[in-house]
């Protein structure tokens, strides 16, 4: 294996708005703490030090504590369970949903992203100590989006009853679905390790937080991630000023609109939130069903309650059982800082963009507001099909193009006659330069008709250019077919690939190796895309 890095924005892949943030565009600089960078990590790491609750330390490593109690887990692990304890220990985090077997490929791509980044911090600044972070979204409801993955183009979808918070789905129902996924495996050394780590994760019982857990610090174990499950009494009762403070005034929602109307002013007039805000940012839950909780004129409520709650008796309730409210994804950023020494959240676009609607917000609050790392991308592609773009005479930065543009680009380098009509174009602007200088000679009129004739013309060459790259097309049939086949490979649905496809078919071929690979490969500050000759 071997990569080669194009920078992010060369890709065609990335929003306009990452892209501007990854150019520090003066515009967008009130909106976050810093660009990302070894120093500024730094200074933020002094200022979330001095910031952080010592008893809020206390209680995060005594809630790891537990929640590792039952699990199996290296030297690493131990290691950062103990600095974690310490005032000079800081985190650097990561979150994702509970998705079946991690999903697409960028969850493995954003854990990865978390853990270099803290070697090289704690490289870099022996004085603190660096320790990554994956949050479990335990409390999300959203079923379908965590409830299949893909294998080599097949679907994998787990069909279960649902409506509650997804970590406490309970696992039972998945036994059907991965023996099926297990017999796609084969019987090769790195398949049958994978379906041990499937088997000791998901067909342990318990539920799909516990499941996932297993599952991923089964992969990450030796590298000292550790993982956190919010969804606790002890860490929420830290949250219960902010909790009751959103209830109360709506500050959430209140700042990011505010933010969001800055951001059209002085950034964007055409800008789009990512995550649009609402009157109250928190659900209920309860018995794992999670409901939004709603403000009406005598108090609250939320969907299957029968009337209303006094703001009295609400506050009452967030300060007996702070674990019935459950933040929403806007307000989860400040529950994750609030709990955690965080200096950094390590993202891809869409989230680093809700985030961006966020620092005004957070400074109400008296909560640092992290750094943004854009997560590192990487494409793998095949030996077979990088001989193929060989034998296509392709540049890999081409294969970024459209695929439209791509075959467009293709059949005019291989065509035999010139598709290009400028030169007609050329001929015919020269032959109407004689009629425009007779138009001072004549009436006024003249000159309109001259440049509706030169209009027409010009958008019919254009016109028979198309017909003539279509024709061409056409003819080259067997070649566009072929070239369509090989970007289907690598961009499935003219997708990125890690949007796409499961970890497990590059797990079957190298084993932990792949994993190493990428910490290896990885440049997490680096704003680069890796193209890896798998």
């Amino acid at each position: 294996m071997k990569a080669h890095q194009i920078p992010f924005i060369e890709t065609g892949f990335f929003s306009g708005l990452m892209c501007d943030y990854l150019n520090n565009k003066k515009e967008l600089q009130p909106f976050h703490s810093g660009m990302p960078s070894f120093e500024n990590l730094y200074q933020q790491s002094l200022k979330k030090k001095k910031a952080f609750s010592s008893e809020i330390r206390k209680t995060l490593c005594k809630t790891l504590n537990k929640q590792y109690s039952a699990i199996e887990f290296s030297s690493s692990i131990a290691e950062n369970l103990q600095l974690l304890e310490h005032e000079n220990t800081l985190t650097v985090t990561t979150g994702h949903q509970l998705c079946l077997m991690t999903g697409p490929l960028y969850f493995i791509y954003k854990i990865v992203s978390t853990i270099k980044l803290c070697r090289q911090l704690r490289d870099k600044y022996p004085d603190l100590n660096f320790v990554p972070i994956y949050w479990m979204a335990t409390e999300d409801h959203d079923f379908e989006e965590i409830s299949s993955f893909i294998f080599r183009g097949k679907k994998f979808h787990w069909n279960t009853e649902s409506g509650i918070a997804v970590g406490k789905i309970n696992t039972k129902s998945l036994k059907p679905l991965l023996d099926l996924f297990k017999q796609e495996l084969g019987n090769s050394v790195n398949a049958n390790t994978l379906k041990k780590l499937i088997e000791e994760s998901y067909g342990a019982g318990g539920d799909l937080s516990e499941a996932t857990r297993k599952f991923v610090h089964s992969l990450f174990n030796t590298y000292g991630l550790l993982i956190i499950d919010a969804n606790e009494k002890a860490l929420k009762r830290h949250f219960i000023p902010y909790l009751k403070e959103e209830i109360e005034k709506q500050s959430c929602f209140r700042y990011v609109v505010s933010q969001i109307e800055t951001l059209k002013r002085d950034y964007n007039p055409f800008y789009k939130p990512q995550v649009n805000p609402r009157d109250l940012h928190l659900f209920f839950l309860d018995d794992a069903r999670r409901r939004r909780l709603v403000k009406n004129e005598n108090g609250f409520s939320w969907e299957g309650k029968e009337g209303t709650i006094d703001p009295t008796e609400m506050m009452d309730w967030v300060e007996k059982s702070p674990e019935n409210f459950s933040p929403d994804v806007l307000m989860r950023t400040l529950y994750q800082e609030v709990i955690l020494p965080n200096i950094a959240y390590v993202g891809g676009g869409g989230e680093l963009a809700y985030w961006l609607e966020l620092k005004s917000f957070f400074d109400t609050q008296s909560v640092p507001f992290p750094l943004l790392i854009l997560r590192n991308s990487a494409l793998l592609i095949s030996q077979n099909n990088i001989r193929k773009i060989s034998n296509f005479k392709l540049d890999l930065k081409d294969l970024f193009l459209n695929r439209n543009a791509l075959i467009n680009k293709k059949v005019r380098q291989i065509s035999n006659i010139d598709l290009d009509l400028s030169p007609l174009k050329k001929t015919l602007n020269e032959q109407f330069k004689q009629l425009e200088s007779l138009i001072l000679k004549t009436d006024a009129s003249f000159e309109g008709a001259v440049k509706a004739q030169k209009s027409k013309q010009l958008k019919g060459i254009e016109r028979l250019e198309l017909r003539l790259l279509k024709a061409q097309k056409i003819k080259l049939k067997d070649h566009v077919q072929r070239l369509v086949h090989l970007h289907e490979k690598i961009f499935p649905g003219e997708q990125l690939q890690e949007r796409v496809e499961n970890f497990s078919d590059f797990y079957l071929q190298h084993g932990s190796e792949f994993i190493d690979f990428l910490m290896e490969t990885f440049e997490p500050l680096s704003a680069e895309f890796s193209i890896i000759e798998d």
